[in-house]
């Protein structure tokens, strides 16, 4: 796309912009998509463990872990990463030509008739490129075939344990074989089924034996006529506006950095909140967990109060069941927030109990601090605490499978920041007369102290009482900082 608005009108030496329009933004978004890869697997991944390993199980009764079992698996693994692994790779490379030729005959026949990629004049172009590069593909799907054998195959040992049972185990890793070769078939408009035998590895459960896997959209076309090629109206050129997970996110954490200045500036959230999260340490989960609640706490109190079918943002925008995105992931926080927001609005909370509840939603994993901000409310009786804690529990739930979500730890990182900077502001602004308050901020509460205050609190305990009397009322702040 980049090298399509290089040639455009207006642009000077677009030779050179051909090559260089796109290059450095595409190197610092796939660094930016390993960070996010990354973040998956050390913040995502271990939060998720954490929960299993903190809950209780369902029947509250411990798991248990049949040792006898485990040989057993290992061994199914074992051979299913082997008989899997020379077989998946056989029946890749037969079928190889196959993908080939099959594929461009159906490339070739939609340029033809101008239908699949090449049906906008746009997408001309880069079809026409699938054509040149289709072998690479195939290779690429030849390649990706072979590295599903280790997952399957390593699966052996999964059926083996619940079964309890070798047998089973080595059933499985022959039929993986044989549902991989039906599956192929499948894709490729082959003949049906597989040469290769497939058993029963399931004692319970009929649906290991058969079943017929379902027919994806094939290479070949004469298997399709009679259906009418896409109408042109369903082109991106006309797609619905709807509102991107992402700027979603985008939009939650501007809102979150603006929400946490003012908090800052207000003195409820500290320097020991910001410092904790910086080091990774869980802390009070003012930052990680709070704050976002607290601010998905005012949007839904906004949106009761307008009477909203849907969510009202801060910025005036509403997302509602039309434009909200399509995903199935988004739904598991939509849907929530949305029967919490029902519920909001028909408790009818009074502008106190709201701010019992902001303040409880933000401050619910510090319990000393609950009490000495907390506002006084002498309407709530112990049945409404009751249901405004539960509010607050499952708002905070909802915000940490919010803080896996791809791309949350990075903006998270940059809030940290940001609200740290807000704060070595603040803190700077009212002591002035103190220059090296900023510069120990910076450096973090273990370099709150430097060498040189070291050495001041030596002498100062060195002089006497009266030195002491005099140094403290020129400079009140600095001595008890010492």
């Amino acid at each position: 796309m980049a090298t399509f608005g290089a040639v455009g009108e207006g642009k000077e030496k677009p030779f050179v912009h051909c090559f260089v329009d796109g290059t450095w933004g595409t190197i610092t978004r796939s660094c930016t998509i390993v960070r996010d890869v990354k973040d998956l697997l050390f913040h995502s991944y271990f939060s998720i463990m954490d929960d299993l390993r903190l809950q209780a199980p369902p029947d509250e009764k411990p798991y248990e872990i049949r040792l006898l079992d485990i040989p057993a698996a290992l061994l199914s693994a074992a051979c299913g990463l082997i008989l899997d692994g020379i077989m998946f790779t056989l029946i890749a490379i037969y079928k190889f030509p196959v993908m080939l030729f099959k594929g461009w005959k159906r490339l070739i026949q939609d340029m033809i008739g101008r239908e699949g990629p090449f049906l906008e004049t746009a997408c001309v172009p880069f079809a026409g490129l699938a054509i040149l590069l289709w072998p690479f593909a195939v290779v690429g799907s030849v390649l990706a075939s072979i590295l599903s054998s280790i997952p399957l195959g390593a699966y052996g040992a999964v059926v083996a344990y619940q079964e309890s049972s070798l047998a089973m185990g080595l059933f499985y890793v022959v039929s993986s074989v044989s549902i991989f070769d039906e599956y192929t078939n499948d894709v490729l408009d082959m003949a049906p089924g597989s040469c290769f035998p497939r058993f029963k590895y399931r004692e319970n459960e009929a649906s290991s034996h058969g079943g017929n896997l379902s027919r994806p959209t094939s290479f070949n076309k004469e298997k399709q006529d009679g259906k009418k090629p896409p109408a042109r109206v369903t082109s991106f050129k006309n797609s619905i506006d709807e509102f991107n997970p992402f700027k979603l996110l985008d939009h939650l954490f501007v809102e979150c950095k603006h929400q946490g200045e003012t908090l800052v500036n207000e003195g409820v959230i500290t320097l020991k909140d910001i410092e904790e999260t910086k080091s990774g340490k869980i802390g009070s989960g003012v930052l990680n967990v709070g704050l976002p609640a607290y601010v998905i706490l005012n949007a839904l109190l906004r949106s009761a109060k307008a009477i909203s079918v849907g969510l009202i943002l801060s910025d005036g925008s509403e997302i509602t069941s039309d434009n909200r995105p399509k995903s199935t992931l988004f739904d598991w926080f939509f849907d929530p927030l949305m029967v919490i927001k029902e519920q909001i609005k028909a408790k009818n909370f009074t502008e106190e109990e709201e701010e019992y509840l902001k303040m409880r939603v933000l401050l619910i994993g510090e319990p000393d601090r609950i009490k000495a901000s907390l506002p006084h409310v002498p309407s709530l009786d112990e049945c409404k605490r009751a249901e405004i804690d539960a509010f607050a529990r499952r708002l905070q739930g909802i915000t940490k499978s919010i803080s896996r979500y791809p791309t949350a730890k990075r903006r998270f990182d940059v809030l940290v920041k940001a609200l740290l900077l807000e704060l070595e502001r603040t803190m700077g602004g009212s002591e002035s007369a103190n220059g090296s308050q900023s510069q120990s901020l910076r450096g973090g509460i273990a370099r709150m102290l430097s060498q040189k205050s070291m050495g001041k609190t030596a002498n100062i305990r060195d002089e006497d009482p009266e030195a002491q009397a005099a140094r403290y009322a020129r400079n009140p702040l600095t001595y008890d900082m010492i």
